[in-house]
């Protein structure tokens, strides 16, 4: 039974609160409103969590490219169930139905004629010519594997020595076991009969998941067929037949197109062909071969980040509640971190402070907040836990009020700016803005600095290095006591031009 937690945390005011007015406030991530574009997604993807929200939770762990990479079916995707790979689908009448084993998705056969894929150039069924090592590897889900259901079929045909020579390569269901027939697939075949047979010894039960892997290792020459991890049966594509001699390599003839459960009922899911032999996967070891079971989701777990939230300079992160769910011997672990200036941040800096949902915090201040976290699935990846929701509990230091009278008096290349205190106790100090257009306060040329100035905290200063005869306009803002990066609202707006004197 599936247990949603909520955690939340009491909202904690630091002791300043009483004297500064600090507001509480809360920042939703997630939630109703959705999951925004995440700085780093490692392993993970959206779904549906709680009260049908979406959430972030781990990925399946289905077949991911890599170098060797030549082609994923893994039906994810209902608009086009290829994931990887230059290959296009000319036919499909597989539907894609929920899959409680291997994933979100399954492509589901009813014997209509199934799936016809059609490689382009450079992939491994789309090229005419040598091929080295390949592995062709998917799992079953059989509704009651009957006889001569097809599973794979591919047909072409080659010339040699202007003899047209028929080439297959075909998987179906014999005697409730899996068989693959090869005919004229390689080149300089030793054998007196190019018509090579591999078959399986384990019954395919149906309604159960099974994985399925014919793979070719062109150093060895060793052509194997293995079923759950478990070599099932094999032969060696030599001059002698056996381990150590000369090996014929892969030669496919004229490109064409293979049909995937053509006549089958039943569930198909990663569906994967490879440029090279067959590896065991890092979560099976020789010793549990034959016993392999679909890890769901990866072991090692999954990682995401926020970006940076800004809220306002000085702010106190109090508590971060999470609504989430944690299936038995599943794990969130969160992180946060916190700033004035996101751009220097690295993937180490501003320190990550490990942290637990609802937990008070303290030190956690700035005018940026990130979030992390980690999620890991139970013992024998079956299952995950999922973020729906995070919400970040702070408070913000209130703005500063501004001078409530400002005058500007003219002089000689300099304007002279005066200003009552402002009757906010938050206040520590001053900025003084100035332009030479109205709203504007862009100017550059005072000898005090470019705008805006901080004159500290004090009630007058003397803008000198103006240019006589240009009107310039002023206005002046208070910064808080506790950080001078919050800066409250500007005065009103006063003006002057500077003049010679005795003129």
């Amino acid at each position: 039974m599936k247990n949603y937690i909520r955690n939340s945390g009491i909202l904690f005011l630091l002791f300043i609160s009483v004297s500064f007015g600090l507001f509480a406030k809360e920042l939703s991530i997630g939630g109703k409103k959705g999951w925004p574009a995440l700085e780093v997604m490692d392993n993970v993807t959206t779904g549906e969590g709680r009260f049908g929200y979406e959430c972030i939770e781990l990925k399946t762990n289905s077949f991911s490219p890599d170098y060797d990479t030549d082609l994923i079916l893994n039906f994810e995707n209902p608009a086009n169930p290829i994931s990887y790979g230059k290959y296009k689908i000319t036919k499909n009448d597989l539907q894609n139905v929920p899959s409680t084993e291997l994933g979100k998705v399954a492509g589901l056969s009813r014997n209509l004629g199934g799936m016809t894929v059609k490689g382009q150039p450079g992939t491994f069924f789309g090229t005419e010519g040598l091929n080295g090592s390949f592995t062709i590897e998917f799992w079953l889900n059989p509704a009651i594997a009957e006889n001569g259901e097809e599973i794979f079929q591919w047909h072409s045909s080659r010339t040699i020595e202007n003899h047209i020579i028929y080439q297959m390569l075909h998987a179906s269901f014999e005697g409730g076991h899996l068989k693959w027939r090869l005919s004229n697939l390689f080149d300089n075949f030793y054998s007196e009969n190019e018509n090579l047979v591999l078959e399986g010894v384990s019954t395919i039960i149906p309604n159960t998941w099974s994985s399925h892997v014919l793979s070719f290792d062109a150093e060895t020459g060793l052509l194997e067929y293995l079923v759950n991890g478990y070599v099932e049966d094999l032969k060696y594509i030599t001059s002698t037949g056996h381990e150590g001699g000369d090996v014929s390599l892969v030669l496919l003839g004229v490109p064409a197109d293979f049909d995937i459960c053509a006549q089958y009922t039943g569930k198909i899911d990663d569906f994967r062909i490879r440029k090279t032999s067959y590896k065991l996967p890092t979560y099976q070891s020789a010793e549990n071969a034959g016993s392999i079971e679909h890890i769901k989701f990866v072991r090692t777990g999954g990682y995401f980040r926020t970006r940076p939230v800004m809220v306002s300079a000085g702010s106190v992160l109090n508590s971060v509640d999470v609504e989430m769910w944690t299936p038995t011997e599943t794990a969130v672990n969160l992180y946060v971190r916190s700033g004035d200036n996101r751009y220097n941040w690295t993937e180490t800096y501003p320190e990550w402070r490990s942290i637990e949902p609802g937990e008070e915090l303290t030190g956690v201040t700035g005018l940026f907040f990130q979030v992390a976290a980690e999620l890991f699935p139970d013992g024998d990846g079956s299952h995950t836990p999922n973020v729906t929701e995070i919400k970040l509990n702070y408070t913000e230091l209130p703005l500063p009020l501004p001078p409530f009278s400002v005058t500007a008096v003219a002089g000689d290349g300099c304007v002279t700016l005066k200003w009552n205190y402002s009757v906010d106790e938050t206040t520590g100090g001053y900025y003084v803005y100035y332009g030479n257009r109205s709203g504007e306060y862009l100017g550059r040329i005072a000898v005090e600095g470019a705008s805006p100035i901080n004159v500290g905290n004090t009630s007058s200063i003397t803008l000198t290095g103006l240019e006589n005869g240009t009107i310039y306009y002023f206005a002046v803002a208070s910064w808080s006591k506790v950080n001078e990066n919050v800066i409250g609202d500007l005065s009103r707006e006063v003006f002057a031009r500077p003049k010679k004197n005795n003129r």
